[in-house]
């Protein structure tokens, strides 16, 4: 007799959020406690990797802006093999996995091979980022909306809707633009946002080294070297910023008529 074919189980695409394990969602933990096949993005702690079981084959994926990474193509088709052949597949991405984690592209590669894909959400890094030093993305009569961006284009390209992005009700939250802050603040300002616009920059968001820069966007160009280090950057824009506790300890901002 044929050998019984094994079950397949949804491939979960599971967020493991900015960093810090207790940022996890329990649902993402229990899906990498119950993992077999764990494929992980490079930003993924090893506190979170500990909590798959001993016997899971771990394979390191990349995905880090500037460093050698595996194809998508090539992420595609080991969740597809190892799915085959039975296993509990978990894929592990750095923050959201619906915000720039390319879900979309690996849910469908799964579907057109008949494996169904389950999406396990995360903390994305503009929230973990913000609230990790007090800085509101929305405040009321201020803020009304907030800009989920990258800085660049598939090809390296710096391109983003600047007229949108001149909006003073939005506050923006700029992925994978560290390295172009100062040419950012110079556009933005060219675009109509007011040069005394406060701009935010978070490096290693929700970890114990995590560093904060608080400035200006007029200030910002004026800076002559990206003041960030080699760790995953995120940019936030917007009046905002301004109503946040770490802001006001910066600058002595009187808050008191804060609504």
């Amino acid at each position: 007799m044929p050998p019984e074919p094994k079950t397949l189980f949804p491939v979960q695409l599971v967020g493991a959020g900015p960093g810090a394990a207790d940022l996890l969602t329990l649902r993402a933990a229990r899906a990498i406690e119950g993992a077999q096949a764990l494929l992980y993005d490079a930003l993924v702690g090893e506190d979170i990797l500990a909590l798959a079981p001993q016997a899971c084959l771990k394979i390191q994926t990349g995905k880090r802006a500037g460093r050698p990474s595996m194809r998508q193509e090539t992420i595609n088709r080991l969740m597809i093999r190892l799915a085959r052949r039975g296993l509990r597949v978990v894929r592990l991405k750095g923050g959201d996995p619906s915000i720039f984690g390319r879900v979309g592209e690996e849910a469908q590669a799964l579907r057109r091979h008949g494996l169904e894909a389950q999406i396990v959400p995360g903390v994305t890094a503009a929230c973990a980022a913000a609230a990790q030093f007090g800085l509101p993305l929305t405040h009321r009569g201020v803020a009304r909306r907030v800009v989920f961006t990258t800085a660049t284009t598939q090809d390296g390209e710096l391109s983003m809707d600047w007229a949108a992005a001149a909006d003073s009700e939005a506050t923006l939250a700029i992925y994978m633009g560290g390295r172009a802050v100062c040419e950012i603040a110079r556009r933005l300002m060219a675009a109509g946002r007011a040069p005394h616009t406060p701009l935010a920059i978070v490096e290693n968001a929700s970890a114990p080294g995590a560093r904060l820069r608080l400035t200006t966007l007029a200030e910002q160009v004026k800076t002559p070297a990206s003041p960030i280090g080699p760790g995953p950057a995120l940019i936030m824009v917007g009046e905002a910023l301004a109503a946040g506790a770490a802001w006001a300890e910066a600058y002595a901002l009187d808050l008191a008529g804060a609504a």
